[in-house]
């Protein structure tokens, strides 16, 4: 099967490699009709993590093409929508709500969804099926449930955002305007997005933006207070997990405010003294995806929402290394590979 891997930063090939198969009976192999490429691969596509030979790809939907002996919510045929951690969703971790944490999950994310096919360990807990064979214009929005969606609907539920809340978004990406959509359909009475970039800010608005902050760091923080009374909001999402981001997002919520944290952290280390003095609460992580995906995959299904709009390129998989460019130049904001 073709399979997208990363040799080494900046270097990403479709290569031939062996279709997966059933390894332990709580496994499920599926057929991939989308996959697409994550913020989170820039990562070690730029140098900033360590990379050698990876097969890559943590977001996707499919139909299942074969399950193990012990799997008996899915069945052969069934159109599936996966979360980028496995977990059995019936510890007591996962049942709490956290089951990116699950006990059984096994080291990192799915790999290898970049592909063809894959195979999911725990599939009863990973995946979740939709209500029938989607219509071809819903894939997209399935895709962005697998990840993005799902992260950017737990940073606003980290950040207790509601009715009547001030939100400020940080980070324009998929999971940041996600977030805008999210904190849209949790009530928030107003939206804040940071974004210098036209293109974005006008999907922000489509999703729910009421206001757009040019400004990054101390200044982006003065013209939040300036437009929350001096205050800053009652709620922030932090979607990059850079320094400079997560500063920004903690001194721009007012004391007793909540920030909801899901940008993967790269060297972000929080000065204790001026958190403590803060009042700010802290929340977040690998975003508990599945939690939130049957619920989510129901307001697609009945098409309340289209967080597929963050796709802005589609590609074929043979044409990853090119989708690869288009997000690191941010010639894309997030690119559907069709397989």
């Amino acid at each position: 099967m073709r399979a997208v891997v990363m040799y080494a930063p900046g270097d990403v090939r479709v290569d031939q490699t062996e279709r997966p198969t059933i390894v332990e009976p709580t496994d499920a192999i599926i057929r991939l009709a989308a996959t697409c490429i994550c913020g989170s691969d820039l990562w070690p596509y730029r140098g900033d993590d360590e990379v050698d030979h990876q097969p890559m790809g943590h977001e996707y939907v499919g139909v299942v093409e074969e399950i193990g002996s012990q799997v008996t919510s899915l069945t052969v045929g069934d159109f599936v929508v996966g979360t980028f951690f496995s977990s059995d969703n019936t510890c007591e971790i996962c049942r709490a709500g956290y089951q990116t944490h699950c006990v059984h999950r096994g080291p990192g994310a799915v790999p290898g969804a970049q592909a063809e096919y894959a195979r999911i360990p725990h599939a009863d807990g990973t995946l979740v099926a939709t209500p029938g064979m989607p219509d071809d214009d819903l894939v997209p929005s399935l895709l962005a449930a697998s990840d993005v969606l799902g992260t950017g609907w737990f940073a606003a539920v980290a950040a207790e955002v509601g009715p009547g809340k001030t939100v400020a978004v940080v980070g324009d990406g998929a999971v940041g305007l996600l977030g805008v959509l999210a904190a849209r359909q949790l009530g928030a009475e107003r939206i804040i997005a940071m974004s210098r970039h036209a293109d974005r800010q006008a999907l922000a608005r489509e999703f729910g933006a009421t206001d757009i902050v040019e400004e990054r760091g101390d200044e982006g923080v003065a013209r939040i207070k300036e437009l929350t009374g001096g205050l800053g909001a009652h709620s922030t999402i932090e979607a990059v997990g850079t320094q400079e981001s997560m500063m920004q997002a903690i001194r721009a919520t007012r004391a007793g405010g909540h920030v909801g944290y899901v940008g993967v952290a790269h060297d972000v280390s929080l000065p204790g003294e001026e958190l403590f003095f803060s009042g700010v609460h802290l929340h977040g992580g690998p975003a508990p995806v599945r939690r939130f995906l049957p619920d989510l995959i129901q307001l697609i299904w009945d098409r309340e929402i289209d967080p597929g709009r963050v796709f802005d390129l589609t590609l074929p998989l043979d044409q990853a290394a090119e989708g690869y460019r288009a997000m690191d130049e941010r010639r894309a904001i997030k690119v559907l590979l069709t397989v």
